[in-house]
């Protein structure tokens, strides 16, 4: 009995410590967890001003349709509150006048249920409708089950969807405008943090020369979970991209300058770390399968790429540091192999570093190519990719990395 109630407090404790963490970083300062406490805010407040000019200043009868749509079209962005206006309010309309002549022609609820359900489920799979489609079948039971099924009736759960959607799209165009420019910076910043770790757990177990196909198999697994990374920036870039759509004149009117974002190129940047991280871990993990020709280079050899790692390391920290607009350097810089500095005179020596790093790696690898080829091919497969991450992180000025 205990083991069974031990995981449901496990997982109640696991999802208080996430709500605690949301709650501080929201009261912290500016993030998505304040934008997600703005945007329900807003929500709440569109309802609440569509139920009061709909009820208390209209008295209008089907006043509950107003806060009902006003409540939903609080979205993330402006276009999208737009769109699923557009597309609410149609499936609304058709899903009102047609239960109202389906309940005319059968003569009863049950008929009329008959009669409109089906073809309104059908048009709920419509792709102009979005998902929104399903609010049309919805309106219809509504319309049928309050036995009130008159052209006045109908006219009035229009009306009233009207000018909930009203309401809606103006808040959250008005109030505080949704834009997810920070989301970009943030999720690349994480994508770089996350490469460098990799880099740096890679690098670890080289120096130590305790590595196995196992341990290569977790750095396999380690560089696969950036692509989540990777994929989550690209999705925080096309929120952007639509967020910006038909709010620069509103955020111009009100004096609210979005803040910066890195260019699209940098995307497509870091999406070939990823992939040359993700090579270089496959071929860590042939190296060590029995099945294969291939074996590791050299230990002796493997000291010095290890720390060609931790320069590439470091440089990917110091650029997630440099776009959240923090100081570089820190405790992940420090177990990579020391403090990197922050300066252009840091830069030019880890550049000098390198290049005698790639000395002594040239070096070993001809005395591989007389040796065995296997070993050979391996070592150069794993000096090529260092030197693809090199060149698409080596350390650069602030205009260059969309700061």
């Amino acid at each position: 009995m205990t083991s069974v109630t031990w995981i449901p407090r496990q997982a109640l404790s696991r999802g208080a410590s996430g709500v605690g963490r949301s709650i501080r970083a929201a009261w912290r300062g500016p993030g998505r967890e304040r934008d997600l406490v703005v945007q329900s805010l807003k929500a709440a407040g569109a309802a609440l001003l569509a139920w009061y000019v709909a009820n208390d200043w209209l008295s209008d009868p089907m006043a509950m349709m107003a806060p009902w749509v006003a409540l939903l079209m609080v979205q993330a962005t402006v276009y999208s509150s737009l769109r699923q206006a557009a597309q609410q309010l149609a499936a609304i309309c058709i899903g009102t006048l047609l239960g109202t002549a389906a309940q005319v022609v059968a003569g009863n609820t049950l008929g009329a249920l008959a009669i409109s359900l089906p073809v309104l489920m059908l048009l709920a799979n419509w792709s102009r409708f979005g998902n929104q489609g399903i609010y049309g079948a919805t309106t219809a039971v509504f319309v049928l089950a309050s036995g009130s099924v008159t052209a006045a009736s109908a006219g009035h759960r229009v009306g009233e969807s009207a000018l909930g959607a009203v309401i809606g799209v103006a808040v959250n165009a008005f109030v505080v405008p949704p834009i997810h420019l920070r989301d970009v910076r943030e999720n690349l910043a994480t994508l770089a943090r996350e490469v460098g770790d990799v880099l740096c757990t890679i690098a670890e177990g080289l120096r130590r020369g305790d590595w196995d196909a196992d341990t290569a198999a977790d750095w396999s697994h380690s560089a696969s979970q950036i692509e989540r990374c990777l994929e989550s920036l690209r999705s925080a870039r096309g929120w952007s991209r639509e967020s910006l759509r038909l709010t620069n004149r509103v955020l111009r009117a009100f004096r609210r300058a979005p803040s910066d974002v890195p260019p699209e190129d940098e995307d497509e940047r870091w999406s070939r770390v990823t992939g040359h991280v993700r090579a270089l871990t496959r071929t860590l993990a042939v190296s060590t399968d029995d099945g294969r020709t291939a074996t590791p280079p050299d230990p002796a050899l493997l000291k010095p790429y290890a720390e060609l790692l931790e320069l590439i390391a470091r440089s990917c920290h110091k650029e997630s540091d440099r776009l959240l607009g923090g100081p570089p350097g820190g405790d992940d810089d420090a177990r990579c192999g020391g403090d990197p500095g922050d300066g252009q005179d840091d830069d030019d020596r880890a550049e000098e570093t390198r290049l005698e790093l790639r000395r002594q790696l040239q070096e070993g690898l001809r005395e591989h190519e007389g040796w065995e080829a296997p070993r050979a091919a391996v070592l150069g497969t794993m000096l090529l990719q260092a030197e693809n991450l090199w060149a698409e992180t080596a350390p650069r000025s602030p205009d260059d990395s969309g700061q």
